[in-house]
């Protein structure tokens, strides 16, 4: 199996020796764009991780950290936000479980991620464009943000909760 993702990084699982390889990822102005596309980002300045690739009893085991430098864009106004993120990796890489067998993997809240390899690579890359996903905030806000949504008439937490709605009625007293 060959990925074709925009920041692949393939290890074939013979390479990995008993002890742990280090491996340096960065992506390069073609992937980050690919990347930029894939998770509708304003900007990928970089992407880079460090890990400690081993095998352990259960699978393939890569340890370490990534940092990206990105803009997203603002859910009220499109403006885009600068982010920077620093994140631990702990990914377990397992075996596709084979069709109509009923294995399951059980894990605990303390324990890694998980991805699937096909018993002939893991794509560290993709691993890594994964665990960027889901280090990306999931409303981005500029500061401009607070005043768009108020002239849109979207109201804002402090309003819409039961003291807003007691701050309005002695507002309607008042007048």
């Amino acid at each position: 199996m060959v990925s074709a993702n925009e920041f692949s990084h393939v290890v074939k699982l013979n390479d990995i020796g008993a002890g742990a390889s280090n491996i340096r990822l960065s992506a390069d102005a073609e992937a980050r764009t690919g990347l930029m596309a894939r998770f509708d980002l304003a900007g990928l300045d970089s992407l880079d991780a460090e890990l400690a690739v081993s095998r352990d009893p259960t699978g393939v085991l890569a340890k370490g950290r990534f940092r990206a430098t990105l803009a997203q864009y603002c859910v009220a106004t499109g403006d885009p936000v600068p982010a920077t993120i620093d994140e631990p990796v702990n990914i377990r890489f397992v075996p596709e479980p084979v069709v109509g067998t009923d294995a399951e993997i059980e894990l605990e809240a303390d324990d890694c991620d998980s991805m699937f390899h096909d018993g002939q690579i893991v794509d560290l890359g993709e691993a890594i464009a994964q665990s960027l996903a889901l280090a990306l905030d999931p409303y981005p806000r500029s500061p401009h943000a607070k005043n768009a949504l108020k002239a849109a008439g979207v109201v804002d937490e402090e309003s819409a909760g039961p003291f807003g709605a007691l701050a309005a009625l002695k507002d309607k007293m008042k007048s």
